[in-house]
């Protein structure tokens, strides 16, 4: 993918974050002490997923002592929120596990089933809490309604800092915790100031509290350059430039009919110079960073819409930056939702009823 993006010229190419975020807790649930613990639950959980019996009986215990009636969840390699998910309903049925797996009908199929002592079930739900920050950032990042680019360095700077090591973690979470920092750091170096960009042009995250006071004004004046660069002479930015002045002539009214003395001077006259253009960019971007950051569950896209009389340039520069999607989970989607359409029993569909219905699908 980084070849095509690079030979095709559409640069930069922002990884997937979730994937990122996907390699980062495979990271930490291969620490060797959190592998054979994962490994002795699965052995349980499939143990109950092929005894009818034992389904039965764990069904019973769950009914004596009052607990949900779930069915036991196993984790799939491709996808590390299962194995949280798997950690999570165990220790939820741990009492009915238990109780199960002690009764007469089970026990003696169940003898060489290693079950968790206290020590374990204290490590799993270490382990599930450790977790749950970075399955909530995977849940927020696939969004397909939302600007998400934006967030890649806030979730970024959070879950560096939950990873910090604590002097009261265990072994184990220490190990895992160290694994994960390491595999998240220098994912987006190459591409931290376009990152930095974005998230300085969402007005939910405007001040940048999770930077430094020079990282701040650092990504303020990135934006700035991003804005004036065109008229400077380097190509990258005047290309953007182009497509984002492309985009918005598209979406703007036709214009009105010029008059005679529009025709013959506005050549001359009616363009702003560059010097113009730059004094205007930071006039808007003084008020910008004055201004109230909305909550963050208002839509950043919504609000430059709102706002795009107030600041004409920066409104025009935002919808370049926050339109990017920080995952590829949508059009992962994609292909999930036309498998579900096309299947055994709908194999005859034509191409075109199959486009109405896909389209019908992701739009109703």
């Amino acid at each position: 993918m980084e070849v095509a993006v690079r030979e095709a010229g559409l640069s930069p190419h922002i990884k997937c974050f979730a994937h990122t975020l996907n390699l980062a807790s495979q990271a930490g649930l291969n620490v060797s002490r959190v592998s054979c613990l994962l490994g002795r639950v699965r052995k349980v959980v499939a143990f109950f997923h092929r005894s009818a019996t034992a389904t039965a009986v764990l069904a019973e215990k769950q009914k004596m002592l009052e607990i949900a009636s779930h069915k036991l969840i196993m984790d799939v390699v491709t996808r590390w929120n299962s194995s949280m998910d798997m950690l999570e309903r165990y220790l939820e049925q741990q009492a009915a596990i238990t109780a199960a797996l002690l009764s007469t009908e089970v026990r003696k199929n169940a003898r060489q089933l290693d079950t968790l002592d206290s020590n374990d079930i204290t490590d799993a739900e270490e382990i599930v809490n450790l977790l749950k920050p970075l399955k909530k950032a995977t849940t927020v990042l696939s969004d397909e309604k939302s600007a998400t680019l934006s967030l890649i360095v806030p979730l970024n700077s959070m879950m560096e800092q939950s990873m910090t090591l604590d002097e009261k973690d265990s072994t184990t979470i220490a190990n895992m915790k160290a694994a994960i920092l390491q595999n998240l750091s220098g994912r987006y170096t190459e591409v931290q100031d376009y990152l930095l960009e974005s998230t300085a042009l969402d007005p939910r995250f405007r001040s940048l509290p999770h930077l430094l006071p020079e990282q701040r004004e650092e990504a303020v004046e990135q934006s700035e350059k991003r804005e004036g660069g065109a008229s400077d002479g380097d190509p990258t930015d005047a290309a953007e430039k182009r497509e984002t002045t492309q985009r918005v002539e598209q979406e703007q009214p036709p214009p009105s009919k010029k008059t005679a003395l529009e025709d013959l001077l506005g050549a001359t006259f009616s363009k702003p110079t560059v010097t113009q253009s730059k004094c205007r960019m930071e006039v808007e971007l003084d008020v910008y960073k004055k201004d109230t950051s909305i909550p963050l569950t208002s839509c950043p896209l919504k609000w430059w819409k709102e706002h795009a009389q107030t600041y004409p340039l920066l409104s025009s520069l935002s919808k370049a930056y926050l339109t990017v999607p920080a995952t590829s989970v949508p059009s992962e989607r994609v292909f999930s939702t036309a498998g579900d359409i096309v299947n055994a029993q709908r194999s005859q569909l034509l191409p075109e009823n199959v486009d109405m219905l896909f389209f019908l699908q992701k739009n109703l």
